[in-house]
């Protein structure tokens, strides 16, 4: 079975979704076999892209909506998960982002977000989506354990 196995969600920009995203978050890295610390972390970026999709991206604007995708590769022993966060917005720059690490951003309150996502994946593109918005994709690889 090589296909890989999609599950996309679309839905309004309003945070009450954040709880329904993390618990498909949660069953894809189950799925795709992360440990549960790895699978925390995980869900940790997926949620801080949709808040960014939301909130920077749409604007809060209901009539806008946010796509996630999770895509588990192969699908019938999947050892990648990718998931694809695209938005309705203006898209951005990512080269004009703060690096959170700087002196003068030490004690803002956001602007950790796409830091997290850097951090806890394996890999991560921002870009404008061929649709139009922001589209941030991050990949997670399960690696083998070494004994």
């Amino acid at each position: 079975m090589g296909t890989d196995s999609v599950v996309r969600l679309v839905f309004r920009s309003h945070f009450d979704m954040l709880d329904f995203v993390q618990v498909v978050s949660d069953e894809m890295g189950r799925l795709v076999g992360l440990d549960s610390d790895s699978a925390h972390w995980v869900s940790v970026a997926v949620r801080e892209s949709v808040i960014n999709a939301i909130k920077h991206g749409n604007r809060e604007d209901e009539d806008k909506r946010v796509t996630v995708e999770f895509t588990l590769t192969p699908g019938g022993a999947p050892t990648r998960l990718t998931v694809r966060v695209v938005d309705q917005g203006e898209g951005f720059d990512p080269v004009e982002i703060a690096d959170p690490l700087a002196p003068e951003n030490l004690l803002k309150s956001s602007g950790r977000g796409i830091f997290f996502m850097r951090n806890f994946m394996d890999d991560l593109r921002l870009q404008r989506a061929p649709e139009g918005g922001m589209e941030v994709v991050m990949v997670k690889t399960v690696g083998v354990a070494s004994s």
